[in-house]
């Protein structure tokens, strides 16, 4: 069995595959996905799973360069906004680059995969940039 927290096997695959520069972006339970988009679907119900538990699980296994949030996060402050800025400020999710909610949905589109949540709170999305160990 693993010794790391991240017990999903889709997930873990996911982030054992990412390449220098990959997106995987966890996303709320509204976030649409575009065709051709792996899903890893985590919601069970409203809350379940929650956004900051998966966050803080990926970041266990996944080197992040950087990440991207929408704009809107910003201005309508989900409560996992305060936890995304610690993590920011903990050097847990390298540079920070803010788009419209539009222009990430549009990103999404190339991401290797999307994490859904049980989130329920809007625009609480996060794309998280793959980087190297090394």
């Amino acid at each position: 069995m693993k010794k790391t927290p991240l017990l999903n096997i889709a997930l873990s695959r996911v982030v054992a595959s990412l390449g220098h520069g990959d997106v995987l972006m966890i996303v709320d339970a509204g976030m649409p996905v575009p065709p051709g988009v792996e899903l890893i679907d985590l919601a069970v119900t409203h809350g379940v799973a929650d956004f900051i538990s998966v966050l803080k699980t990926v970041l266990a296994e996944m080197q992040v360069e950087s990440h991207v949030l929408a704009d809107e996060m910003r201005t309508k402050q989900p409560p996992a906004l305060a936890v995304v800025d610690q993590l920011n400020a903990a050097g847990s999710l390298g540079e920070q680059r803010l788009v419209s909610h539009e222009a990430l949905k549009h990103m999404s589109r190339s991401a290797r995969a999307i994490v859904r949540t049980g989130e329920c709170q809007p625009y609480t999305n996060i794309a998280l940039v793959s980087g190297v160990v090394f």
